[in-house]
């Protein structure tokens, strides 16, 4: 080996030593910071609401095994933490996993629940979904192509219904703004759609007192679409985090789903017992990382509970402030929908989203699709970008391996995470096109 190879081995080695040490010294400091905010957050909490309503995830694991009556991911409280490996953080909260049932002067809907906390955005934006007579359902955008926009059901039924569900930190705009407006002429007035804006994002209720679980989000589905508007059969289109959204609400339903379109879901095999799969899944899709940026602030974001919260409050409290600020210096009249999204949710609702939806409901998926499998009749098909960097295209590859004759796979070519959609928004109305008329039409062709 020449002088020069030997040189850039021993470079690169050294580059990636220094790099992990960085990255350790730095999550290191992380811990601490999370639970110095732990005891700060603690103490407001208690000043503003009296106690601390809703408690954190700093207790030690043994006391954390009151969640497995609540079906919650073991990734809330299984998190490495150096701290917590000494029993430090066990002062600042002992571990509650009893959901107190609210006294009626608390403030609030549905029989008093706390919906706004001090931290939390009270503009009528963020909190319209608890005034005095609201139902208490998601925010639906139904729309009759050619798109006209209604809130209630018109009365006129559509040939075929299709539900269309957002990911992580996203709203139904995510559909509404991109996909809607490229579907063909020869699908208008054929199709009734159903743009969703899920629990805890968008203008969708955010309540305090929900873990945010597969079980609350298909509920709440049911509750708001399904039912109202007495769906007989639907199709099914969703992107990243409603993926998973999706198979759990396909596998409630499996003789009135006609087809199932998912966009870069987040899959992992579950293993015998369960155990570890959200787990991996957290590492998978937010592991503790310097680099890229986008990454680094992704795992903060998902591991350091306290420290997303004071994210949270500064930006996300205060969003109409930083919007104000963003049109400024962008000269803007309007901000795009993706920038406006990022921060219409509290950090409880991100938070649980995170950890019990994905990373909770990936024990879980593998059971929705033996169901959908068993059912022989509706096909699941999957649309990943091969550049995909928040969604491995390893997760649709294991799928179609596990479940050959119900997945079909359409990789796409130079796409990530949200180009797949965004920048090829007409060819994706095409394949959606495709698909719906293949679960008509079992003879035509399926995706190339």
């Amino acid at each position: 080996m020449s002088a020069e190879n030997l040189a850039g081995k021993w470079t690169r080695k050294c580059g990636r030593t220094l790099l992990h040490s960085l990255t350790c010294l730095v999550f290191l400091f992380l811990d601490f910071l999370d639970a110095l905010l732990c005891v700060v957050f603690k103490l407001v909490d208690e000043f503003f609401e009296g106690e601390a309503r809703t408690p954190c995830y700093c207790g030690n694991d043994g006391e954390n095994k009151q969640m497995e009556s609540e079906t919650l991911s073991d990734s809330l409280c299984m998190r490495r933490n150096v701290l917590r490996k000494m029993g430090f953080l066990g002062f600042a909260r002992k571990w509650k996993m009893c959901r107190k049932k609210k006294d009626d002067g608390d403030g609030g809907v549905n029989g008093g629940l706390m919906v706004n906390r001090w931290s939390d955005c009270g503009c009528n934006s963020c909190v319209s979904w608890t005034k005095k007579g609201h139902a208490h359902k998601l925010h639906v955008v139904v729309t009759h192509l050619p798109l006209v926009r209604t809130e209630v059901p018109t009365g006129d039924e559509a040939a075929e219904n299709v539900i269309f569900l957002h990911g992580f930190l996203s709203s139904s705009s995510f559909w509404t703004e991109t996909v809607f407006s490229d579907l063909s002429e020869s699908c208008k007035g054929h199709y009734r759609l159903f743009a969703v804006d899920l629990l805890g994002f968008g203008r969708s209720p955010k309540p305090n007192d929900s873990m945010y679980t597969l079980l609350d989000h298909v509920e709440m589905i049911n509750k708001s679409v399904v039912s109202p508007f007495q769906l007989n059969s639907f199709h099914l289109v969703a992107h990243s985090m409603g993926c998973i959204i999706a198979l759990a609400l396909a596998a409630k339903y499996p003789n009135l789903v006609k087809s199932v379109t998912l966009v870069a879901p987040p899959y992992f095999p579950s293993a015998k017992d369960g155990a570890g799969t959200s787990l991996t899944a957290l590492n998978k899709l937010a592991g503790k990382t310097l680099w890229p940026p986008l990454a680094f602030g992704k795992s903060v974001m998902s591991w350091y509970e306290h420290v997303g919260r004071c994210f949270c409050f500064l930006f996300c409290r205060n969003h109409r402030m930083w919007e104000m600020i963003l049109k400024l210096f962008t000269l803007r009249r309007e901000l795009r929908f993706t920038e406006v999204d990022l921060t219409r949710h509290t950090h409880h609702s991100a938070w649980h989203n995170m950890h019990n939806t994905i990373c909770g409901g990936a024990t879980m998926t593998d059971e929705h699709l033996e169901t959908l499998n068993k059912s022989r009749s509706v096909k699941v098909s999957i649309i990943h970008g091969d550049q995909d960097m928040e969604v491995p295209l390893e997760c649709s590859k294991n799928m179609k391996m596990k479940f050959p004759e119900l997945v079909q796979l359409n990789i796409v070519p130079n796409a990530d995470h949200i180009s797949v959609i965004f920048h090829r928004a007409r060819d994706f109305a095409k394949n959606l096109e495709h698909i719906w008329a293949s679960s008509q039409n079992p003879s035509i062709s399926n995706l190339s």
